[in-house]
C-alpha cells in the first residue's frame, strides 16, 4: 500500500515537472523573439553613428604605383688606335687599306689673306681693314715714367753695396769708462755712392762723435733703379766694443 502511494506520487511529480519546463522554454522563446523584433520596428532608438558605420562602405584600397620603366643606356664604344699618344699595334691586318685624302688647299688670294681679315680683300692687306691699316700706321708714344729721385732702402740692402769702410776710432774718455754700445745713424747716399747727410737716431754720446765721423768716410756703389743712379735714405749701425776698439 506504501508503495502504491509513492509510485502514484511520483507519476504526478514528473508530470508537473514535464509541464513547468514546456512552459519555461516557451516563455524564454517569446522574451528573445521580442528583444530581437523591437530593434528591427523602433530603428530610431539605435545608435546613428553605429548604423552609419555599419552600412557605409568602406573606400577601395589605392591603386598600386605604376612600374618604373627601365631606363637602358646605349653605350657607344669608339675604337681607336691611338693610347696614351702613341699608335697602338693593329691586332690583325685590315683586307682593304684605306687612302687618307686631304682637303685641298685653299685658293691663292685667301692664303695671301692676314688673320682677321674680310672675305673679297686684297692680299697682303692689313688685318681689320682701312681702319686697322690706320690704327697700325699711326705711331703711338708710350709715356716714360719719371724715376724717383731718392728711394729708401733697408740696412742689409745698403750693406750689400758697401765698398769702402773705415771703422772709427775708440775715445778714450769712452774707453777709461767702459762704455760700449751701437749708434744707430741715418744716412744720405748721393748717386755716385758718397755720404752727404748723417743724422743721430740712437747711441751712446760719447760714442756718436766717432761712428759719424768714420761712416763720413765710407763709399757705396751708386744705387739704379730703370738703370739709372738714385740718392738713397738708409741707416746705419755702427758697433763699438772694448774689444774690438
Amino acid at each position: 500500500m506504501f508503495e502504491d502511494s509513492l509510485i502514484e506520487s511520483g507519476g504526478k511529480l514528473k508530470t508537473k515537472r514535464g509541464r513547468t519546463s514546456v512552459v519555461a522554454f516557451m516563455i524564454e522563446f517569446m522574451i528573445i523573439g521580442v528583444m530581437v523584433l523591437i530593434p528591427l520596428i523602433f530603428t530610431e532608438a539605435l545608435p546613428k553613428g553605429q548604423m552609419m558605420f555599419l552600412l557605409v562602405a568602406p573606400p577601395p584600397p589605392p591603386p598600386p604605383p605604376p612600374p618604373a620603366a627601365a631606363v637602358v643606356q646605349h653605350v657607344r664604344v669608339i675604337q681607336t688606335d691611338i693610347v696614351n699618344g702613341e699608335l697602338r699595334t693593329p691586332t690583325k691586318i685590315p683586307q682593304k687599306v684605306k687612302m687618307i685624302q686631304e682637303d685641298e688647299a685653299p685658293p691663292a688670294m685667301a692664303s695671301a689673306g692676314v688673320v682677321g681679315g674680310v672675305p673679297g680683300g686684297i692680299p697682303g692687306g692689313q688685318m681689320g681693314g682701312v681702319i686697322g691699316g690706320i690704327i697700325s700706321a699711326t705711331p703711338v708714344a708710350v709715356p716714360k715714367i719719371a724715376a724717383p729721385q731718392r728711394v729708401r732702402v733697408s740696412s742689409g740692402v745698403s750693406s750689400g753695396l758697401l765698398i769702402r769702410k773705415v771703422n772709427p776710432t775708440y775715445p778714450p774718455l769712452a774707453r777709461q769708462a767702459r762704455i760700449q754700445g751701437t749708434v744707430v745713424l741715418q744716412a744720405q747716399i748721393s748717386k755716385d755712392g758718397s755720404i752727404e747727410n748723417l743724422t743721430l737716431v740712437s747711441g751712446h754720446p760719447m760714442l756718436a762723435p766717432a761712428a759719424i765721423e768714420a761712416v763720413k768716410q765710407w763709399k757705396y756703389k751708386p744705387y739704379l733703379l730703370n738703370g739709372e743712379p738714385v740718392e738713397v735714405d738708409t741707416q746705419v749701425q755702427v758697433n763699438l766694443t772694448l774689444a774690438g776698439g
